[in-house]
């Protein structure tokens, strides 16, 4: 068995008196695709923090790519941050800046300060960019202010800065929350080819259990911060669906019909 990319022993996460998460423990292997869902507040957004670095536990210990991420100091804690990319459900772009700015912010973790400075004037690794933006399927929008783009192209986007990142694992918190379904099976889509392409490990948020199914190979549930299951997507039945959200379905928006089918 390889080493985990990802794993938590024992984590627990507090923000105030509010517990986010309580007592996960967790695997994720090289190359799995993970679905993570649930209600709002049920705690995935805090999982994804975790695993990337943004927080630290409360309780407990978060690995990711064999490091123990509350042991690191500040320079260390970026060389790991550097093999995760993230993807937003904001994108996280800078509007008034052109597409190829907001890509080449991929490469901030290992460029030098200058680098990074003259690349606003004149653009560097242009060819890199247009690989990138070639790959999620917009390469024309090279040069396009960002805020001229659709929703789904500004999806795009964040994806591509992704690639030009290069990361071990990408993790992704509702990347489709704000997409209509066409484009939400686009991004779906893309998300999944980019991470078998390389072997990449993928960990996705989703509301969707479509999406969830149909796009990844393991589910985990989460409820009011704790694991309630988690297992390869061909075991999840409708039925733990349904008993996942059954305690909080009325508070729930975001889960609809479709959602609870198998």
């Amino acid at each position: 068995m390889p080493e985990p990319v990802f794993e938590l022993r024992q984590v627990a996460h507090q923000f105030g008196q509010f517990p986010a998460l309580v007592n996960i423990n967790l695997q994720i292997y090289p190359g799995d695709r993970v679905a993570l869902v649930g209600s709002s507040g049920a705690g995935k957004s805090t999982l994804l923090r975790l695993l990337n670095g943004a927080i630290l536990p409360t309780q407990g210990e978060v690995w990711a790519l064999g490091r123990n991420l509350s042991q690191l100091r500040s320079r260390q804690l970026r060389q790991v941050q550097r093999q995760i990319g993230t993807i937003h459900q904001q994108f996280h772009l800078v509007d008034n800046l052109s597409v190829i700015h907001n890509v080449n912010a991929g490469h901030l973790g290992r460029w030098s300060l200058v680098k990074a400075l003259l690349s606003l004037i004149i653009p560097q690794e242009v060819s890199t960019a247009q690989a990138a933006l070639t790959q999620v399927g917009i390469p024309e929008k090279l040069y396009t202010r960002t805020d001229r783009l659709s929703g789904g192209q500004q999806q795009r986007v964040a994806l591509a800065r992704v690639l030009v990142q290069d990361p071990i694992a990408i993790l992704a918190d509702e990347p489709i929350a704000s997409l209509d379904p066409e484009l939400s099976r686009e991004v779906m889509d893309l998300l999944r080819d980019l991470s078998q392409q390389a072997g990449r490990t993928l960990v996705v948020s989703l509301h969707d259990i479509n999406f969830a199914r149909s796009h990844c190979q393991r589910i985990i549930g989460l409820r009011q911060g704790t694991i309630i299951f988690d297992a390869p997507t061909e075991q999840v039945s409708a039925t733990m669906i349904t008993e996942l959200y059954s305690l909080e379905l009325s508070e729930t928006q975001g889960v609809t019909r479709g959602s609870l089918e198998s």
